[in-house]
């Protein structure tokens, strides 16, 4: 990596070339906070911090961990008369690698994401992230501010991009040469906003688990919780999810050919949960009919009973372990929030009122895209040379991973396959819940495989996944662009990717 030295100062403040400074300088970061100057927006800090030294507020130590020095650029962004976007560009002081990089934020947002960050300043990126326009995690500052859910749902992501890069620019002297975003969740969604509405602000784009059409989900997950709850004889308790996962593992298992404790593609075989009908007594290893029902509504997708069109997907086999997110005592805060605070503005709003039949139109009409980013028109933005790499877990119990498999599907029908095949890839991960956890496989490095895409041409073909467990390697695997997956070569271990092949399904 090179040390880069600015030979301008901010041409934002019109100074002479006689004031010029060493870009990478701590005095140079001290003096951004009186020189830079920019639309709509306050320099409310800009601070060097040593290496090793810097302390996040209220966060965990962890994001602190071995940072190199860097200046810490605090901005306030104000788009409209109603907005307070809190945003920080972190700045190497030394070994810059010339790239910009935004993080996304999960949720409803709310804060600065200070582990992401520090990852991407480790990496030499100067990187930024916002609050997306509030402080807290939920969703009341929603209510009666359509300004506010404006920066939630994607200002506030773009007015960073500008505003950072351009914090970049006038600390270096060099606009970044290459500009990425990186979310999963509802960072996800972030990413899919940028493609769609801002296809100017980044070269290229991860897209984890991208929970893009939340509003539709809403209905999904609110709708798991009434079946789940609707009698106490309904309610699945978590002492049953193990045996739920093992009569799925024990019919989808195989479906791939390989017995491992994975289920490669679910949509391949067919669990029905009546196998485990209780034959006598209730128990632990079985469900009773109230509980079959419920957990069918867990798998069942859901659609418009007016349309009879798909509006959400439900999960797979395999998600069981995971589902006290979405089926236990209480609702998932991320949909319960959108329906309390965003449809209804009320937040005793009870989730049993929620009726498809009643409140789809009207939720769609309320969130008017500023939620939803399901534009499979990526034109402009692959135009210019974009490229978005999307994943998803195949055991994610926040947002059905058919969903993202639908959207990739639908980018192809509407672009055709040579330029999907240049500009968009999606790696499906089996046994991974949501952005991580799960039975198989579950850490990987997207960035790197971005980077090595759009920066040097080479076409992610398979990218490496880890098992780790106890600090220990316990499993590699392959992750395959779909619609390949990682198929046995007959012999080696099958706790090594090199056993293993993407191959056609």
């Amino acid at each position: 990596m090179k040390t880069v030295v600015a030979v301008a100062s901010l041409l934002l403040i019109g100074t002479s070339a006689h004031a010029q400074t060493s870009a990478g300088s701590a005095a140079a970061c001290e003096r951004l906070a009186a020189s830079l100057k920019l639309p709509q927006s306050t320099v409310t800090s800009a601070t060097a911090v040593a290496a090793g030294k810097f302390v996040p507020p209220g966060g965990s130590a962890a994001a602190a961990a071995n940072l190199p020095a860097f200046c810490r650029v605090m901005l306030t962004i104000k788009p409209s008369s109603d907005s307070d976007i809190k945003s920080e560009v972190w700045l190497p002081l030394s070994g810059w690698n010339g790239k910009f990089l935004q993080v996304g934020n999960g949720a409803w947002g709310g804060s600065v994401q200070y582990g992401p960050l520090g990852d991407g300043l480790r990496r030499g990126y100067a990187s930024a992230s916002t609050d997306t326009g509030h402080t807290g995690p939920d969703a009341s500052f929603a209510v009666g501010s359509r300004e506010k859910l404006i920066d939630f749902g994607y200002r506030s992501v773009h007015e960073t991009a500008v505003q950072g890069k351009a914090t970049v620019a006038a600390f270096y002297g060099t606009a970044p040469r290459l500009s990425y975003f990186n979310g999963c969740s509802g960072g996800g969604r972030m990413s899919f906003m940028e493609a769609q509405r801002y296809p100017q602000d980044f070269d290229a784009i991860i897209a984890g688990a991208p929970g893009y059409n939340r509003t539709d989900g809403a209905f999904q997950s609110l709708r798991a919780m009434q079946a789940t709850n609707r009698t106490p004889e309904s309610f699945i308790p978590p002492a049953k999810y193990p045996a739920i996962h093992r009569a799925a593992l024990n019919a989808c298992d195989q479906s791939d050919g390989l017995k491992d404790g994975l289920i490669t593609d679910p949509r391949k075989c067919q669990f029905d949960p009546q196998v485990l009908a209780c034959k006598g007594a209730d128990g632990p290893d079985c469900l009773t009919a109230p509980q079959i029902a419920a957990a069918k509504t867990i798998y069942a997708e859901v659609t418009d009973p007016k349309s009879g069109k798909l509006v959400f997907a439900g999960l797979e086999p395999g998600s069981e372990m995971h589902w006290g997110a979405i089926s236990g005592k209480e609702p998932h805060p991320m949909y319960y929030d959108l329906a309390r605070f965003i449809l209804f503005q009320d937040a005793k709003w009870d989730y049993r009122n929620l009726d498809i039949a009643k409140h789809l139109e009207m939720a769609r009409k309320i969130d008017g895209g500023v939620l939803t980013a399901d534009n499979p028109d990526l034109g402009p933005f692959v135009s210019r040379g974009g490229k978005l790499l999307m994943y998803h877990g195949w055991e994610d119990q926040n947002i059905s991973p058919r969903m993202t498999v639908n959207y990739y599907d639908n980018v192809l029908a509407k672009m055709g396959a040579n330029t999907v095949a240049n500009s968009v890839k999606l790696f499906m991960v089996p046994g991974m819940g949501h952005c991580g956890g799960g039975d198989g496989p579950n850490e990987f490095d997207m960035l790197a495989a971005l980077d090595e895409w759009r920066d040097k041409g080479k076409t992610p073909t398979e990218i490496l996944a880890s098992k780790v467990s106890d600090g220990q390697v316990v499993r590699t695997r392959p992750l395959c662009p779909y619609p390949q997956v990682a198929k046995y070569k007959g012999t080696g271990s099958i706790d090594k990717a090199e056993s293993f092949a993407c191959t056609a399904p």
